[in-house]
């Protein structure tokens, strides 16, 4: 005999080569070990000592061992005490051994179901770690866990995440990273499967860590030549119902990395030429009829990746905003330096029309005023006389 066939295997292995379990990474037994790692799951898992015990391959304590001796020896007693006049007490004796192992094989089925629980939440944590990761990332670079659906993905990989952290809530669904939609596995046996086993984490920092991979698809068809044709190219229609195709705007020199990821890995499933177009009769549906296509917006992304640069924006905008207050100040000095030269020449005028105005004696003269005499008659009345009448003696 071998020594490999003498080595049972273990829990974890056991569990993982299920049908059903083929997303599940073999989490270390390091890691399970570390009570850290299992911080607040005491609370949430039935008969969790037992059940850390099975996914351990720990035997159980002794103490149970002398339990069900002492139980035996009590069945043993009762059964002496009420055997009949033959003193036969097989039946009873049966019954009584039924019963253990009934009651042995309830709990056991409890135990699994929490071990399954167990085990499922602390991978949600073991796949965020540095070693779980490492593990996933083997299996999505081999293609383990399949390809999405969307024909315009182009066989694009998947990766398995929980739509909740929440045990019982949802079943396990794949992520692509092509198009940034989630999909339902396509074999069955996946459904029995908790998403809350895999986490909401998982998805976002499994590509965060890895930034240099491809997610876009590999596979080279008709329909994807023409897709790409479609992408250097808009169509119009014209007056007489035909569509004539336009060439697009040439796309500015795009960066190499943009917010930490490289533009040909963000969403390459998406914007122009990978949206389905409604035709009839080779003629578009406009979107404006009751039947058009809805919400394209959803599966839109600009050519010019720079518009998603927000850093980028957000810093262009902040100087625009600082040069134009700067301008804005450098023109109310300048104003402010004009009202005070105008005031000052004000001022000087002023001055010079004072100067003009005062005598020697610093006395300003005031202009003669020439009055009219009035001539008096003897009856009290008087006609206004001039100057000129009384030089001449009137």
């Amino acid at each position: 005999m071998s020594s490999s066939s003498q080595i049972a295997e273990s829990w974890i292995s056991a569990f993982c080569t299920i049908v059903g379990h083929e997303y599940f990474a073999e989490v270390s037994e390091d890691f399970i070990e570390d009570d850290f790692n299992l911080t607040g799951l005491q609370s949430q898992v039935p008969m969790y000592k037992e059940a850390l015990e099975m996914i351990l391959d720990v035997e159980p304590e002794d103490a149970s061992e002398e339990e069900e001796e002492e139980e035996d020896d009590d069945d043993d007693d009762d059964e002496d005490a009420m055997g009949d006049e033959n003193g036969n007490t097989r039946g009873f004796r049966r019954n009584g051994a039924e019963r253990r192992h009934m009651r042995m094989a309830s709990d056991l089925s409890v135990i699994e179901g929490s071990a399954e629980m167990l085990y499922g939440l602390i991978h949600q944590r073991f796949i965020t770690s540095r070693p779980g990761i490492q593990q996933m990332a083997e299996k999505y670079d081999s293609g383990h866990f399949g390809h999405c659906p969307r024909v315009y993905c182009n066989g694009a990989k998947v990766l398995p995440v929980g739509c909740s952290d929440i045990p019982g809530m949802e079943t396990v669904k794949l992520f692509c990273p092509s198009c940034l939609d989630v999909y339902a596995p396509p074999n069955s046996r996946f459904q029995a499967v908790d998403g809350a086993f895999f986490g909401t984490t998982f998805g976002c920092l499994f590509f965060m860590t890895f930034p240099e991979l491809e997610v876009g698809g590999t596979k080279i068809d008709s329909a994807t030549s023409a897709g790409s044709e479609a992408k250097s190219r808009t169509s119009t229609s014209t007056l007489d119902g035909t569509s004539q195709q336009l060439p697009l705007p040439p796309v500015p020199q795009q960066p190499a990395l943009i917010n930490g990821v490289a533009p040909s890995n963000l969403a390459p499933g998406l914007g122009p030429g990978n949206i389905y177009e409604p035709r009839i009769y080779g003629f578009r549906v406009s979107e404006m009829s009751k039947t058009g296509p809805r919400m394209k917006w959803l599966r839109s992304r600009p050519p010019n990746v720079n518009e998603l640069d927000e850093v980028k924006i957000w810093e262009e905008g902040t100087k625009q905003d600082f040069e134009m207050k700067e301008g804005n100040e450098d023109v109310m000095v300048q104003e402010a330096e004009e009202d005070d030269g105008q005031g000052a020449q004000m001022g000087l005028g002023k001055a010079a029309g004072a100067q003009c105005s005062v005598g020697d004696g610093g006395v300003r003269k005031k202009a003669t005023v020439r009055r009219k005499r009035t001539h008096v008659n003897g009856d009290g009345g008087g006609a206004p006389v001039s100057g000129s009448d009384i030089r001449n003696g009137a």
